[in-house]
């Protein structure tokens, strides 16, 4: 299925909007109501305020355009179950008025680039190899994501969902991800018949256990498109432990990205994290020799992530700029949980583009043939 289309690789399908998960032609009110929760999303808002449109798009989608028109008209439509007052609001201007309802409107002002780097690298990215569905700590499923990604123009998008022991995340068992292979199988058919293109890359953010192992079943992760290894626990542990552990990450066969390598949050709003969320985290980065880890990466051929999340943005640049001069290749990743964080990417590539990391080297810019190709050729 690779390479079904010569549209560029930073244009959505023809008559899509921009970061809806919706297929085109939907009813103009569960556009609105996704288009609200992607900005929202994308502008790390607080969760039930996001959830408060999920859920309401979901209870329009379930009542249908007519009985809805027809609650609007009565003054009815507060006694849905899960419709509030800012959410019937927006329901009824868009019935009564069309779109966008004014809320919308002054949340368009968020769809400004959140960097002023990374415009020339973020139009060459064609995807995304890290993000999560509701599978395991993602708050959409598979399908919205998907469809989220193909809007923003992306080729392809793996989903990653964790392993086992990131129980706190709801990690995947074996007999759970050969579920979600199933799954793609029948969402990437769904998106074929509806002439979406985008193909969903099977994967897995695996947990990288204390001695560098990863925590799922070898036979899984052969089948798998893509394998980002990730360190979640134990990340203070003692530098040249650490050094040890994620030396046998990236020489794992089965490893194609090093996962957000030092594990830092930045906690809060700083200048080094636009858009993070109020109240998160913060937590210091690992120590360990950056030299030989991406060294290691280099010579495996595993990629370094750079990952985009506001409240990451890992690694920092001064280790950035290690594995640019070690030769590392990277993956610009959003380590999305919603769809509206899939457009966090170019966070990344601002990063990246300041490093002034040559392009190529980048392998999310790559065409999904020349991707496949590399992570077969480094399992």
């Amino acid at each position: 299925m690779a390479g079904r289309s010569s549209r560029g690789p930073s244009s959505p399908p023809p008559g899509a909007l921009r970061g809806s998960g919706v297929p085109v032609g939907s009813d103009p009110v569960v556009v609105e109501l996704d288009r609200i929760a992607f900005l929202l999303e994308r502008a790390a808002a607080a969760g039930p305020r996001v959830a408060a449109f999920r859920n309401a798009l979901a209870v329009v989608v379930r009542t249908g355009p007519v009985e809805v028109a027809d609650r609007v008209a009565a003054g009815t439509l507060r006694e849905l179950a899960g419709i509030g007052e800012r959410t019937a609001g927006v329901i009824t201007s868009v019935v009564e008025d069309g779109g966008p309802s004014p809320y919308r409107a002054d949340l368009e002002a968020l769809v400004a680039p959140l960097v002023r780097a990374g415009a020339q690298l973020r139009a060459a990215v064609r995807g995304d190899l890290h993000s999560h569905t509701d599978a395991s700590d993602g708050g959409s499923d598979l399908a919205t994501m998907a469809r989220t990604a193909a809007s923003l123009g992306h080729r392809y998008l793996a989903v990653t969902d964790h392993s086992p022991r990131l129980r706190v995340a709801n990690g995947l068992s074996p007999a759970r991800l050969r579920a979600q292979l199933d799954l793609v199988e029948q969402v990437q058919a769904e998106l074929d018949a509806d002439g979406v293109d985008l193909r969903v890359l099977t994967g897995i953010e695996v947990d990288v256990l204390d001695d560098g192992s990863l925590d799922q079943e070898p036979e899984l992760l052969d089948r798998l498109d893509v394998v980002v290894a990730s360190a979640h626990s134990t990340l203070r542990m003692e530098p040249a432990a650490m050094t040890r552990r994620l030396v046998a990450a990236v020489q794992d066969p089965r490893t194609d990205v090093l996962g957000h390598c030092t594990g830092r949050l930045l906690g809060g709003r700083s200048p080094d994290s636009p858009g993070a969320s109020r109240g998160s985290k913060e937590r210091p980065p690992s120590t360990f020799d950056a030299a030989a880890v991406f060294a290691a990466a280099a010579e495996a051929g595993t990629a370094i992530e750079v990952n985009a999340r506001p409240e990451r943005l890992d690694p920092p640049m001064d280790l950035l700029a290690v594995a640019d001069e070690v030769g590392c290749v990277f993956s610009i990743d959003s380590d999305a949980h919603a769809p509206g964080q899939l457009d966090w990417l170019e966070l990344g590539c601002a990063r990246v583009e300041t490093a002034g990391i040559d392009q190529d080297r980048v392998i999310t810019t790559w065409d999904l043939d020349r991707l496949l190709n590399w992570t077969r050729e480094t399992a």
